[in-house]
C-alpha cells in the first residue's frame, strides 16, 4: 500500500506505523531533507534533526523504550497553507524499562511536500518525560 499524500491522511498513517512499531516504514514517510524540531527539548536532548538519516537514527530505538498503545484525542487542524497541519493528541502506552504508564500530550506543526513529511515541529512537554525517567532520546543515544 502506498502512503497517503494529504497531510492529514499521511499523519494518521504515520501514527498507525508507530503503533505497529514499524520505524523503517515511518522513516520512509520523510523527505530526504526533512527537518524535525523539538523547541522545548531539555538540555542534552536534540532540538533539531536535519535530514532523513538523522531522523532515522533518533527514532531507531524508540520501540525499545516506549510501547505505544494508542493516540487518543487526535485532532488535526487545517491551516491556510494546504501543505501544513497542526496536530493535537495524546500518546499513551508504557515505558518498557520500568513498565510505568506513558501518557504524553503533543502539539505538532507538520508540513508535507510531494507526499513526504518535510517539517515536523514537536511541542511536547519535556517535564513529563524527565519525571518518568525515560531518557530514551538523550544525546548519548
Amino acid at each position: 500500500m502506498s502512503a497517503p499524500t494529504s497531510p492529514a491522511d499521511l499523519y494518521r498513517y504515520s501514527l498507525r506505523l508507530l503503533l505497529d512499531k514499524d520505524i523503517p516504514a515511518w522513516v520512509a514517510l520523510w523527505a530526504e531533507d526533512g527537518l524535525m524540531e523539538f523547541p522545548f527539548a531539555p538540555d542534552g536532548w536534540p532540538r533539531r534533526l536535519e535530514g532523513k538519516a538523522a531522523i532515522a537514527a533518533y527514532m531507531r530505538h524508540y520501540p525499545d523504550h516506549i510501547d505505544l498503545h494508542d493516540f487518543p484525542d487526535l485532532r488535526i487542524h487545517q491551516t491556510t497553507d494546504p501543505a501544513t497541519i497542526v496536530v493535537e493528541m495524546r500518546g499513551v502506552g508504557r515505558l518498557v524499562e520500568s513498565d510505568a504508564p506513558f501518557d504524553m500530550t503533543y502539539i505538532a506543526v507538520v508540513t508535507v511536500r510531494d507526499g513526504h513529511m518535510s517539517s515536523y515541529r514537536d511541542y511536547w512537554n519535556p517535564l513529563a518525560v524527565q519525571e518518568s525517567g525515560a531518557d530514551f532520546a538523550g544525546s548519548s543515544r
